[in-house]
């Protein structure tokens, strides 16, 4: 499957001498690789290697003494790896004298135990976020994070960037009537997201009403809003299992619906994910590379998107210090 790329407008060139020195772990390379051509730059010589025993080893093969860097390393399957391998890389930044150290976390793990709904619960979202410092990062660069209130978990400095641009821009080009189109939500917990979607669509929205009775199961019991007759377009942070989203496209169709697509940032796809997506009434599937996918062994409706460009810029600016949010002009309403 060709890999497809929106680009947002740049509002600057980036020259190939652009002092930035960027690193990556071993859970997605490839985005990291797009990220460094986006900046003109190369990925910095780095050994991470497994000993016998499974512990990880990084030394850095230049001096980073007094640098700001950079490390892209999405929390993805296997999530518990890749968080300590991000841990030992910013110890040991820490430890080579970097200047600053961000860490670049496109899809953040552990991001939904982000509070107690039950007794004797652990909110790991919080202690993800306590390791994150201790080890010495002083800034984190996140995207599409579960819930806004996760920046609120760190003391030092969060980027909160969205993959927005590249999924609107997605549906745009493929011309639909705006009047034909319905917004929809998978829960009342998407409806800021989908209602900035549904603006810059310029169409209407809906909520699909739901239940989660156990983890990873979820049951959409019926529709608030018109969908019959509409070209239904659902909009979610993370694909999972994809309960949620196969369930609420039936629900969808069962309510008149002529056809389903679903758009979300991560594409998490555990267990029966794929199984259940290409069983669903969905027409089409867009999601970004937050998260490394086996191009050649998704089913055909999957189309992936990169957003390299969208952290590459992000990066670029907190380099120069000049301004993240402006990438994107919805922060007031799509938090609202």
């Amino acid at each position: 499957m060709e890999m497809q790329m929106f680009l947002p407008e740049r509002e600057k060139n980036i020259s190939p001498t652009h002092d930035i020195k960027l690193f990556t772990g071993r859970s997605n390379p490839k985005l990291a690789s797009e990220i460094a051509k986006y900046l003109g730059t190369t990925i910095a010589p780095m050994i991470v290697k497994n000993f016998a025993d499974g512990e990880i080893y990084v030394q850095v093969q230049e001096s980073i003494r007094g640098d700001d860097v950079f490390v892209i390393q999405p929390l993805c399957n296997p999530v518990n790896e890749n968080l300590v391998e991000l841990l030992i890389i910013i110890d040991a930044f820490k430890r080579a004298s970097a200047k600053t150290i961000t860490a670049v976390i496109p899809y953040y793990g552990y991001a939904r135990q982000d509070r107690k709904t039950s007794g004797r619960e652990a909110i790991t979202a919080k202690l993800v976020a306590d390791l994150l410092t201790t080890a010495g990062a002083n800034r984190i660069l996140a995207m599409d994070l579960h819930t806004g209130q996760i920046q609120g978990f760190f003391n030092i400095l969060v980027d909160h960037i969205f993959a927005t641009p590249v999924l609107v821009g997605y549906i745009k080009g493929l011309n639909l009537p705006a009047s034909d189109i319905v917004a929809v939500s998978p829960d009342t917990g998407g409806v800021p997201r989908t209602r900035y979607f549904a603006k810059e669509i310029n169409c209407s929205l809906a909520i699909i009403d739901k239940r989660r009775d156990r983890h990873n199961e979820a049951i959409a019991s019926h529709v608030i809003g018109d969908v019959k007759d509409k070209i239904c377009i659902m909009f979610d942070d993370i694909i999972d299992t994809a309960g949620t989203i196969c369930e609420a496209a039936r629900v969808l169709k069962e309510n008149g619906a002529k056809d389903v697509y679903v758009c979300a940032a991560h594409p998490v796809f555990s267990g029966p994910a794929l199984t259940r997506l290409e069983n669903a009434p969905i027409k089409e599937i867009i999601v970004t590379n937050t998260i490394p996918l086996d191009v050649d062994n998704l089913p055909s409706k999957i189309k992936q998107l990169s957003v390299a460009p969208l952290l590459g810029e992000a990066i670029s600016r907190i380099h120069d210090d000049e301004s993240v949010s402006s990438l994107f002009g919805f922060e007031k309403e799509y938090k609202s």
